[in-house]
């Protein structure tokens, strides 16, 4: 997929985010919006995926460690057709297959339920050493977020990671510097990132999260990498594309109201109208 058409996608998945919060009045769109473009290339350039076969051994594997970011996953796995766009706004509902974390039981293209922070990661080192454990050769990629960083439990995944030399393993953390409580660094800062996973023996490659080109080099590089596994430190912009979440905390767990919803969703279709030239 070229890199305009990656754009157009991206920017479906995150009118698919803003739809699927707004309609379930809560949910967390300014982590999903920011991660968009890196779950974009995961779903639609990076993993070896069927849709149409959800389950099939050799897929490549995918955890959203940040699990309060669903919507996020929720819209590209839509986009990708696991399942309707519609049943978007469905999320949070009552008898939903969208709940307000990830469940591997009820929605298809879910890899690993998650949500508590931290325990996502430990999950994806467990299906990286059961690939190397049964000579398979699929890859398992994770997302993190960089206040989750401030989880103990992720160190002890970090260290377990190298350990064994999970080459096959690849991590993604969405560095928007902001988390619940405020900026990452004010809370309990987990910098510097990249020299804190290069201390635990990862190779550490450190990009643009919202740039397409810089995406695609770092999952290549990431694939040529053996003997270690991969973190990428992913910058991005919290809230990303659209005009009044972008980088404001408040944004982190909330829900637009109808007003907010149609500002965002005019900002949405501008960018649309001008990647359609």
């Amino acid at each position: 997929m070229k890199e305009l058409e990656l754009k157009k996608t991206a920017n479906e998945v995150r009118k698919g985010i803003v739809t699927a919060v707004h309609s379930a009045k809560a949910g967390h769109p300014g982590g999903s919006l920011s991660a968009a473009d890196i779950l974009t290339y995961l779903y639609f350039e990076e993993m070896n995926i069927d849709p149409a076969d959800p389950k099939k051994e050799d897929r490549d594997r995918f955890v959203l460690s940040k699990g309060h970011v669903a919507p996020g996953l929720y819209s590209v796995l839509a986009n990708r057709g696991y399942f309707p766009v519609e049943e978007l706004k469905t999320l949070r509902k009552l008898g939903s297959r969208l709940q307000g974390h990830p469940c591997m039981q009820l929605t298809p293209g879910v890899d690993m339920s998650s949500g508590s922070l931290g325990q996502g990661f430990s999950a994806a080192c467990g299906m990286a050493l059961a690939a190397k454990l049964r000579n398979r050769d699929y890859r398992v990629y994770a997302l993190l977020g960089d206040g989750e960083l401030e989880e103990g439990q992720i160190w002890e995944a970090a260290m377990f990671a190298a350990h064994r030399k999970l080459d096959n393993l690849c991590i993604i953390i969405d560095n928007n510097g902001l988390q619940i409580d405020g900026r990452i660094d004010d809370v309990c800062s987990p910098y510097p990132i990249a020299e804190k996973f290069r201390a635990f023996q990862f190779h550490v490659i450190e990009i643009d999260g919202n740039d397409f080109k810089q995406i695609e080099e770092a999952f290549k590089t990431a694939r040529q990498t053996k003997g270690k596994p991969t973190a990428i430190v992913a910058k991005t912009v919290k809230g990303k594309g659209v005009s009044f979440m972008e980088n404001q905390i408040a944004w982190h767990g909330k829900a637009p109201n109808d007003e907010e919803y149609a500002v965002a969703m005019a900002d949405l279709e501008r960018t649309g109208s001008a990647y359609a030239g």
